[in-house]
C-alpha cells in the first residue's frame, strides 16, 4: 500500500466521526423540534379560525372578519359571566388544594414508613381519570340513591341536591376537584419539605423558639418557591379544566358552571361556530400567559433573594 493510500484510508474515520460529531446535536433536538411543531400547528390553526366567520352547518359564509369574534366577546354578558365563574373556580381550587396539600405535607414530613406507607394511599385519587372521578362523585351525590346524599340526609339536610342546585354546584364540583388533585400539591411539597436543610430548625429547636415562628419564618419561606411551583401547576390546569365540570353538570345548571373549556365545546360541537370556540380558546391562551409570567417573576425573584442576589 503506497503512502498516498494508506494517508487516506487513515482520513476516511476522521471525516467519518467529524460528520457524526456534526449531526449529533441535530439528532438530538429532533424530538424537541417535533414537539414544537406539534404544538405550533394546532395554536397557529386556532389563531387562523378565531379571526374568520367560520360555522359547520354555514360554510359558504366562511370568511376573515379580523377581530370581531373578540370584539363580540366584550359585549357579551355570557362571556364575561364564563370569565367570572373560570378565575373563581381556579382560586377556589388552588387555595383548598394548597392549604390542604401543605396540612397533610406537614404531617408526613417525617419519612418513616407509615408516613411513606399513607402518602402512597393518599396519591390514588391522582391515578383516577378525572371524568371517571367525576362520573363516581355524580353517582354518590345523587339525590335518590347517593351515598353522600344519605349520609347528609343523616346530619339533617335531606333535601342537599348537590350539582343540580346553582347554589351548590361550585361547592360540589370544587369538592370532587380537590378530592382528585390535592395529593399533587402533597407530593410536591412534601418533597419540598424533606429536602429543605436541618440546620435553622434543629439551632431553632436548641433555642426553645416556638412553633409557629420556626412555620411562619423558617419553613414557609425556604418552602416558598415550591409552593409557587405546585400552585403554577395547579393554576393552569384548573383554569383550563373540562372533564370535571362537563361529566358532572355540562357547565349547568343553567350557565352556573360554564367555564372556558366547557364553552369552547358547546361552542364548537353544539352551535358549530368554530370561529367563537378557537377565539375563546385563544383568550384562555393569553389569560394562562399571563398568570403564568406572574407566577415565574415571583419564583425568580424568590430564588435571586435565596441566593443573595435581591
Amino acid at each position: 500500500m503506497s503512502m498516498a493510500q494508506l494517508v487516506e484510508s487513515e482520513a476516511e474515520p476522521r471525516r467519518t466521526k467529524r460528520w457524526r460529531g456534526r449531526l449529533l446535536p441535530y439528532l438530538l433536538s429532533l424530538p424537541a423540534l417535533l414537539v414544537c411543531i406539534a404544538i405550533l400547528v394546532p395554536f397557529v390553526t386556532a389563531a387562523v379560525y378565531s379571526l374568520q366567520r367560520y360555522r359547520l352547518n354555514l360554510p359558504y359564509l366562511r370568511g376573515f372578519i379580523g377581530v370581531d369574534n373578540y370584539i363580540d366577546f366584550l359585549s357579551d354578558p355570557a362571556f364575561w359571566n364564563t370569565l367570572r365563574i373560570s378565575l373563581v373556580y381556579t382560586a377556589v381550587t388552588v387555595i383548598a388544594e394548597l392549604l390542604l396539600g401543605l396540612g397533610i405535607a406537614l404531617l408526613l414530613r417525617r419519612p418513616t414508613r407509615f408516613h411513606n406507607a399513607v402518602s402512597i394511599m393518599l396519591l390514588l385519587p391522582l391515578m383516577t381519570a378525572p371524568a371517571i372521578a367525576a362520573l363516581m362523585w355524580k353517582l354518590m351525590t345523587n339525590p335518590s340513591f347517593g351515598i353522600l346524599s344519605y349520609l347528609v340526609g343523616l346530619l339533617g339536610a335531606p333535601d342537599f341536591k348537590w350539582a343540580s342546585d346553582p347554589s351548590t354546584a361550585l361547592f360540589t364540583v370544587v369538592l370532587v376537584d380537590v378530592w382528585v388533585y390535592t395529593p399533587f400539591i402533597m407530593i410536591l411539597l412534601l418533597a419540598g419539605l424533606r429536602s429543605l436543610p436541618r440546620q435553622p430548625f434543629e439551632a431553632a429547636a436548641l433555642d426553645g423558639v416556638p412553633a409557629s415562628f420556626v412555620f411562619f419564618r423558617i419553613t414557609l419561606p425556604m418552602l416558598a418557591p415550591y409552593i409557587i411551583t405546585a400552585s403554577l401547576f395547579r393554576l393552569l390546569d384548573s383554569i383550563q379544566q373540562f372533564d370535571i365540570v362537563y361529566a358532572m353538570t355540562q357547565g349547568g345548571p343553567g350557565d352556573r358552571l360554564m367555564v372556558f373549556q366547557v364553552q369552547a365545546y358547546l361552542e364548537f360541537f353544539q352551535y358549530t361556530n368554530v370561529g367563537r370556540s378557537a377565539a375563546l380558546l385563544m383568550i384562555l391562551w393569553l389569560i394562562t400567559n399571563i398568570l403564568s409570567n406572574i407566577f415565574i417573576k415571583n419564583w425568580l425573584r424568590l430564588r435571586a433573594r435565596a441566593h443573595g442576589h435581591a
